[in-house]
């Protein structure tokens, strides 16, 4: 390999990484309530543009002791799409209303047009009746490039911790996010 053509290769590997990284940050903001898209969406838009995301034949699991059971697999863009409906279902009771996604602890490893990324996250989920939680999990999800564009394989989480926090932790939060208006 020349010169030239080693630092196209770890161009192409920069690239692929910061490509994988908006992706990931993408899908934990669209995961976010209330969600900061500009225009606001309806949760069945929201569903829609995480969906956009993930590549046709992809995998949403949560795995090990705790996840198994409450997540299982979904396999397919039609299987993710009913997975993500029960979180945001219009008759959720109590309803989620504040929930955010933070990220940390990351590595990502390119390997041609696939690639592979661990994370850390934590996100405070606060409901509509004053109850609260934190939760942390790990993630091992999946990347393929498609064309010019980096999409979600897999994701792939384990449960870490969760705890509760006292009703009502949070004094000020908005109802809508006005963040990119």
């Amino acid at each position: 390999m020349t010169n030239v053509e080693n630092l196209i290769s770890r161009i192409e590997v920069l690239e692929a990484e910061a490509a994988i990284r908006r992706i990931q940050a993408r899908y934990m903001m669209l995961c976010d309530t209330p969600c900061p898209v500009f225009p606001a969406v309806s949760d069945a838009e929201r569903i829609e543009l995480v969906l956009e995301l993930y590549t046709e034949d992809a995998v949403w699991e949560g795995v090990g002791e705790y996840y198994d059971n409450q997540f299982g697999r979904a396999e397919g863009k039609d299987e993710l799409r009913a997975h993500f409906n029960r979180f945001w279902s219009a008759d959720q009771d109590p309803k989620l209303i504040l929930n955010a996604h933070y990220l940390t602890s990351e590595q990502i490893f390119v390997d041609g047009d696939t690639a592979e990324g661990t994370w850390i996250h934590m996100q405070p989920w606060l409901y509509a009746d004053g109850t609260a939680l934190l939760r942390s999990s790990r993630l091992f999800n999946a990347f393929r490039k498609e064309g010019d564009s980096w999409l979600i394989t897999r994701t792939r989480t384990e449960n870490v911790f969760i705890s509760s926090l006292p009703n009502n932790f949070a004094e000020s939060y908005p109802t809508t996010s006005v963040l990119f208006k």
